[in-house]
């Protein structure tokens, strides 16, 4: 009898949380994430889209979100056709960077938001890239259709090594920098 108050308790809460919070849905058509990677002799940017995603708001303030990553949809965008811009393409998705083959997707779950202004919120969230989990730190504009988030990822914290000079000696000119930037743009 204890046990069916206690699920009864569970569902009452479950059913009174979502009644009170509502979910859009990111348009993922619309919606994109920029990324750019630095080197010592330049840089190289392009995009990446999602698979899914949403943000979770209750009485119109955020409250959580997550998202799916079609790690198969990178993009270079700096460079054209015959430029080497699908060498760079089949080396991001290859085994020593993301590894699209075995992981072809990557996931943001938010775990924390803290309110700042009107519609600022300070996030955190676990981003989990080849398998591998790691807690990040970012803000978050939401506006009444649109939401923008900017972030910077440690690659070499998600297995992703390749020309690091902070884990390889003697890379010279040909290190890569550990930090990518991410430019997230969301549209409901």
């Amino acid at each position: 009898m204890k046990n069916l108050k206690t699920i009864a308790i569970a569902l009452l809460v479950a059913v009174s949380f979502s009644a009170n919070a509502q979910e859009k849905k990111i348009n993922v058509q619309k919606s994109n994430i920029s990324w750019v990677g630095k080197k010592v002799t330049g840089q190289h940017s392009g995009n990446i889209a999602f698979q899914d995603g949403t943000l979770i708001f209750k009485k119109n303030e955020l409250v959580g979100g997550n998202f799916t990553v079609d790690m198969n949809s990178i993009t270079v965008t700096d460079l054209k056709a015959g430029e080497g811009k699908e060498k760079l393409e089949g080396h991001l998705k290859a085994d020593d960077f993301f590894g699209t083959a075995k992981f072809p997707t990557a996931k943001l779950v938010i775990k924390t938001i803290g309110k700042q202004s009107n519609n600022i919120y300070a996030v955190t969230a676990d981003l989990t890239i080849k398998g591998i989990t790691n807690s990040v730190k970012f803000k978050i504009t939401v506006n009444k259709d649109t939401a923008t988030a900017a972030l910077t990822v440690d690659r070499t914290k998600f297995d992703v090594k390749y020309g690091s000079g902070s884990i390889f000696d003697g890379l010279g000119d040909k290190a890569i920098d550990d930090n990518f930037e991410l430019a997230i743009d969301l549209k409901f």
